[in-house]
């Protein structure tokens, strides 16, 4: 049965799309801490992050890196930081998110309550600065 990352990554479920190439994918989090909160993905579903193969793992690294620098052009923040849970769906994923201090990345805050063209114009704000 597909994650619900995969029907995202297959187009069954519409997002928020940053930035994708042929092993992984990134989009906004439609549940976000802040502004630019951004879910990276592999394309290949596995559960647990660190059951990827290392080369994997490694490259999916510097994907979302490329995507932080992108973040950080866009939202005022100081770092974009970046957590692993891993428990609310059963697809590796990074979260990456932009900050000013360490509690904008406390998964306990109320999630931000964003409109469509919100989402879609910090999409496309960090999409045009993702160099991949």
């Amino acid at each position: 049965m597909s994650t619900i990352f995969s029907k995202i990554i297959n187009g069954d479920i519409p997002c928020y799309k940053i930035a994708e190439d042929d092993r992984f994918f990134a989009f906004l989090d439609i549940n976000p801490l802040v502004k630019g909160h951004t879910l990276v993905v592999p394309k290949q579903e596995t559960d647990y992050l660190f059951d990827l193969d290392d080369n994997l793992l490694a490259d999916m690294n510097v994907f979302a890196k490329k995507i932080a620098v992108a973040q950080k052009q866009v939202i005022d923040c100081k770092r974009v930081g970046v957590a692993v849970l891993g428990l609310e769906v059963p697809h590796a994923h990074i979260h990456l998110i932009p900050m000013n201090s360490e509690a904008d990345i406390n998964f306990r805050n109320p999630k931000l309550e964003l409109s469509a063209d919100e989402f879609e114009a910090i999409a496309k704000a960090i999409r045009e600065q993702v160099r991949i």
